[in-house]
């Protein structure tokens, strides 16, 4: 963890960066068409306050400005280079850079890292020197990036000749400069504005989630667009997802890799479920950073948030002229984990009074005729708006922004309560002309034509609301234990029961007389499972029987175990027999932890038993998590109700479930050195009341 110095000086630094006063261009050319040219021309012409200094030892003016024929011979002090030079030329342009004093640099060049081995080396070592000499790097082959509230572009990006972005809160991260362009040209046409637009690149030095993390530090920015591909620094992303959750300011993520890849030899349960998109979903939920599923969605986010801004809870209230748009929106909502609460009697009936035939309950349906009751509709708003149930009021108003007459009361009566009640936010669902659209967003209420594209993106901003009030982590208090890299399921409850976490109770007999004689001792139905360090799916291998009771029964069982797993695995190394009581309970589930090359450890928890692959109902989190994010993932399930509803029995033990689930989290954490995967499955979970036990457990070390 960076101290506090660290981080300021690493925040001083990028904001010389990406606020500078002087810019120099190294391979600048008098062409503003060419790559060293254009950053050049877009200083020049677009408004930038500052000093541009072409660095061209070929020539003594570019486009206008005097050059100089490197860093060292221009006017200091210089807060940012551009370089565009061949990659040959970039590691001379870096020394000069050092030898000038210059803080950062902005790397066009390619032909590094994305190119092969050679270029990765070169790469290598041009972030090493930078690194040793206090030098921050964005990119290279990257397309630089725009300060918009300060006119500052520095890319080559033929995007800035549509015209220059609007200023606004919106900043734009991306590590892929084609689409951070495409990005920019949808938030230009949708109307939304930016702070900052960041390509990152081959991300040599700073990457994107410094760059988030920046931006969450930023006073121009509200809201946060990232795409990304990968993470290289999981520890570095998280602290940014945190600093967003913690500066209120939603990260609405584009992340790419939905697929499943590498699973299919996966040694455990845990293993084959955890793809990288499974724990960043997971990830993305802990930190409650948002995850569009489209563009457009990603962007409708950004928009909303930006004119409205986060909403204080997510109880909803629709505000309709038509019927079946309010059913709509209502399903919707229950589909997107909004509450659509019914509106108080007192409401309902101060509604009724103004308009006879509305419907009151939530959506509240004041029909088309309201138009025929003067003042009507913007009281009966303004009830909703007071009412206390709601928290966000999403008014379908059909095409009443394309009227020239409906659409300036439609912006009046919408305006005043938003200003009476602003602490509830409004938008508004219309085919709006662009005056009446510009009137509603410079009132704070955004404009969809779609009405369920405005519910979802007000179910996205309220569930990062949710997120703001709670803990996404939890102190790393477990027992490190020397975890061997590969374990037998006795020494893996062993080391488990050592760590403090609840197992069943076991002993491991040699032959089957000795586990007749186990099943004696422990009394009642037990299991009886091979003990083998070559037989990791003891169940695929005829390795279990459950529920024996009586010597016979147990007898039969321990040899037709030995014989199936002969059968199936004839060189396997068989240990003996692990015989455990049974355990009964309201549910099976699955515990696990898998060591994610970008976030360390990651804990899994869903549904357990024989089936968990085919199901893949489960979800993951970065250890260690507390309860409370524990309870959260429980909620997460498809399947809760047969945890909460079970037929037949009484409801889970959940509390005792998430605290076993966070034990478990503080155990993979402490360990994070030692364990590749642990997989617990099953873990029996009993009546409220009756806690839960591990009944098995598969451990391989790194």
């Amino acid at each position: 963890m960076m101290d506090c110095r660290t981080a300021m000086a690493g925040r001083e630094a990028l904001n010389r960066m990406f606020r500078p006063r002087t810019v120099a261009v190294v391979g600048a050319s008098a062409s503003p068409t060419k790559i060293g040219g254009l950053p050049v021309d877009y200083l020049k012409t677009k408004g930038f306050a500052g000093q541009v200094l072409p660095i061209n030892p070929n020539a003594s003016e570019v486009q206008g400005l005097k050059a100089y024929p490197s860093l060292v011979a221009a006017p200091g002090p210089i807060d940012l280079a551009i370089v565009a030079v061949p990659a040959a030329m970039v590691e001379a342009a870096l020394e000069d850079a050092i030898a000038a004093g210059v803080p950062a640099l902005v790397i066009f060049s390619s032909d590094f890292a994305e190119t092969g081995e050679k270029g990765a080396v070169m790469q290598a070592r041009l972030a090493a020197r930078a690194a040793e000499a206090g030098v921050r790097l964005l990119g290279p082959n990257c397309l630089g990036f725009m300060t918009i509230a300060e006119d500052v572009y520095a890319t080559f990006s033929p995007v800035v000749h549509l015209g220059k972005p609007k200023k606004g809160g919106v900043g734009i991260v991306s590590q892929s400069g084609a689409f951070g362009a495409y990005a920019l040209t949808l938030a230009r046409l949708r109307g939304i504005g930016i702070s900052h637009w960041i390509t990152t690149g081959n991300e040599a030095d700073l990457g994107f989630a410094e760059c988030v993390e920046w931006l969450a530090s930023d006073p121009e920015t509200e809201v946060i667009v990232g795409y990304m591909e990968g993470a290289r620094d999981g520890a570095r992303l998280l602290a940014a997802f945190e600093a967003c959750r913690l500066a209120g300011k939603p990260l609405v993520m584009a992340k790419v890799g939905r697929s499943a890849v590498g699973a299919q030899a996966a040694a455990s349960h845990t293993a084959a479920l955890a793809g990288e998109d499974a724990i960043f979903d997971g990830v993305f939920r802990q930190y409650g950073v948002i995850r569009g599923d489209s563009i457009e969605h990603v962007f409708d986010i950004a928009y909303a948030a930006a004119i409205a801004g986060v909403p204080r809870g997510n109880r909803a209230g629709l505000y309709t002229v038509s019927g079946g748009a309010g059913v709509m929106m209502a399903d919707e909502a229950a589909a997107n984990g909004l509450e659509v609460p019914e509106l108080t009697r007192s409401t309902q009936d101060a509604v009724l009074q103004l308009v006879p035939f509305a419907g009151t309950r939530n959506p509240l349906d004041i029909t088309g005729q309201v138009v025929n009751i003067e003042g009507a509709f913007r009281t009966a708003l303004g009830l909703m708006a007071k009412d206390g149930t709601v928290d966000t009021i999403i008014s379908f108003v059909a095409l009443s922004g394309l009227s020239p007459t409906m659409g300036p009361e439609v912006v009046a009566d919408l305006s005043a309560v938003r200003e009476e009640v602003p602490e509830i936010a409004q938008y508004a669902v219309t085919v709006a002309r662009p005056e009446i659209r510009a009137q509603l967003e410079a009132a704070g209420i955004p404009v969809f034509e779609d009405p369920n594209r405005a519910v979802r993106a007000v179910a996205a901003l309220a569930a990062f609301a949710a997120s703001l009030d709670r803990e996404t982590g939890a102190d790393v208090d477990g027992i490190a234990l020397a975890i061997p890299q590969s374990t037998t399921e006795p020494e893996a409850l062993k080391l488990l029961g050592d760590a403090g976490l609840p197992v069943t109770p076991y002993t491991v007999a040699a032959t089957s007389e000795e586990a007749v004689l186990a099943a004696e001792a422990l009394g009642g139905p037990v299991a009886v499972k091979v003990v083998s360090p070559d037989i990791l799916h003891k169940t695929e291998a005829g390795g279990v029987r459950l529920n024996l009771a009586g010597a016979e029964n147990v007898r039969k069982a321990a040899e037709a175990i030995l014989g199936s797993v002969k059968a199936y695995a004839p060189n396997a190394q068989i240990d003996g027999l692990l015989v455990a009581p049974m355990t009964c309970g309201v549910a099976e589930v699955v515990i696990g932890v898998q060591h994610d090359s970008a976030f360390g450890p990651v804990v899994m928890f869903g549904m357990g038993g024989v089936h968990v692959e085919a199901l893949r109902d489960v979800t993951f989190r970065a250890a260690p998590v507390s309860e409370d994010e524990a309870l959260r993932m429980i909620g997460e399930i498809r399947a809760l109700r047969l945890l909460t509803e079970p037929r037949g029995a009484q409801p889970a033990d959940l509390p005792a479930l998430a605290r076993l689930i966070a034990q478990v989290s503080r155990f993979a954490a402490a360990n994070a050195d030692g364990i590749e995967t642990l997989d617990l499955n099953p873990v029996i979970v009993g009546a409220q009341g009756e806690g839960a036990i591990i009944v098995d457990a598969l451990l391989v070390g790194l």
